[in-house]
């Protein structure tokens, strides 16, 4: 039987469950549960959010939770992260409060420089093209004037415009290599909408536009997070030697640093704090990732966005991200619980914002590595893994004390965990 469908999207949305749960499940009446129970309560709620993407049919929830404690650049922050990971809130919570107690994070912004491209073929005379490029180059900026107007008004705006020769890597391709600066906004849509106006004034006969567009490769959006304190107070646990857990710390960097297969596990670490405060504010982490990981591999090789370093008994940890976010524009005027993310966080500039995601990354790479470098990452992460390896098996009440307690001081595994679940029940 075909599962082809024609005019799906001039279905309602019980229209398409009902297409949907005939098609490709038996039991109807439950899947149309599982899909309806999660519909918001609040009927204005729930069409802003069918609005958000197309053929919805229900939501799909992560859990939102806060990290206290951090203190960055002298201020206080409770800072928002949606995530589904066990461990991650938890760890940023632990380092916070660690930092906090040792000067806490410091954090600034070293450029927010975003980039846009138009893109053609021409098979002329490069000095024919240069010249055209040198006397469009102001028209160009004043066909954008109408767009600009509001943004200039914030202090964005299109900072330069450059033309490129890239034939050395493809035959007869060249671009316009348009850099911005968009205040508070991302400006994805303020920067594609430039583009487009300067390319429809630089076309000519010989020249043939293939695409305008912005790019999520930020090398000139960094900001740099970082915390140090003398090597005595680097551990808190009588167990541990500070002096050693320093050298072994910033040897792991090291080992990131230039070792690909460690530096990508190392950079999901980062990833698991920024993408989860990314997430709660609204912000697109799917470009931010993007970024992020060809920024990691900017010199030719894939390499840890973090860094460490001991000299004159002093132990510094830093991280230099590229972060192309906003604060207005976008989910951050519509979704509730971005608007209570960003009240939360004290309605930051982006900015502000850049520094409070580049830092939740640092803390969860020191958490990451703390834990390889001590007691193993496992110890920490399966403790709280324990109670989704309970909630799969159905676990009552009672049950989860008993196991809390067992394994309270006991290995914990995922077959450890369901044999003595099994042994209680029998």
């Amino acid at each position: 039987m075909s599962k082809t469908v024609s005019g799906f999207s001039k279905l309602n949305k019980l229209e398409k469950i009902d297409w949907l749960v005939s098609t490709y499940f038996n039991n109807e009446n439950k899947v149309k549960q599982i899909l309806m129970q999660y519909w918001n309560s609040n009927p204005v709620l729930q069409d802003l959010h069918d609005d958000f993407i197309e053929n919805t049919i229900s939501n799909f929830y992560l859990p939102f939770g806060i990290a206290p404690n951090f203190v960055i650049n002298g201020k206080d922050y409770t800072i928002p992260m949606a995530i589904e990971e066990s461990s991650v809130v938890a760890a940023a919570s632990l380092v916070a409060k660690f930092w906090s107690t040792r000067g806490g994070f410091k954090a600034e912004v070293i450029s927010s420089v975003k980039i846009g491209q138009v893109h053609f073929m021409y098979e002329g005379d490069i000095t024919e093209l240069q010249n055209y490029f040198l006397s469009k180059k102001q028209q160009l900026l004043k066909v954008t004037e109408s767009i600009t107007q509001n943004m200039r008004n914030r202090g964005g705006g299109i900072l330069d415009i450059e033309l490129r020769d890239k034939t050395i890597d493809l035959e007869n391709y060249y671009q316009l290599h348009v850099t911005f600066e968009t205040a508070d906004s991302m400006g994805a849509n303020f920067i594609n909408s430039c583009l487009e106006a300067i390319a429809n004034e630089f076309q000519k006969e010989d020249i043939q536009i293939v695409m305008s567009i912005l790019s999520n490769y930020v090398p000139n959006c960094i900001v740099r997070a970082e915390v140090s304190c003398p090597v005595s107070q680097l551990s808190d646990d009588a167990s541990i030697d500070s002096k050693e857990f320093a050298e072994k710390f910033v040897n792991a960097i090291k080992i990131a640093e230039i070792e690909p297969y460690r530096a990508v596990t190392h950079n999901k670490g980062i990833m698991n704090g920024i993408d989860a405060v990314i997430v709660a504010t609204g912000n697109d982490f799917r470009a931010v990732a993007a970024g992020v990981h060809a920024y990691a591999s900017k010199n030719g090789s894939y390499s840890s966005l973090s860094h460490a370093k001991i000299e004159n008994d002093i132990f510094t940890f830093w991280i230099d991200v590229p972060l192309a976010i906003g604060t207005i524009g976008g989910l951050t005027t519509l979704h509730p619980l971005v608007k209570f993310s960003l009240e939360m966080l004290g309605k930051p500039s982006a900015e502000e914002l850049m520094k409070i995601v580049a830092v939740t990354g640092l803390a969860q790479n020191f958490a990451a590595v703390r834990s390889l470098t001590t007691t193993g990452i496992q110890q920490g992460h399966m403790k709280m893994h324990i109670m989704n390896i309970l909630n799969q098996h159905s676990a009552t009440k009672e049950e989860k004390i008993k196991v809390l307690d067992f394994f309270k001081d006991n290995t914990i595994s995922h077959s450890l965990v369901v044999d003595y679940l099994e042994q209680l029940r029998n």
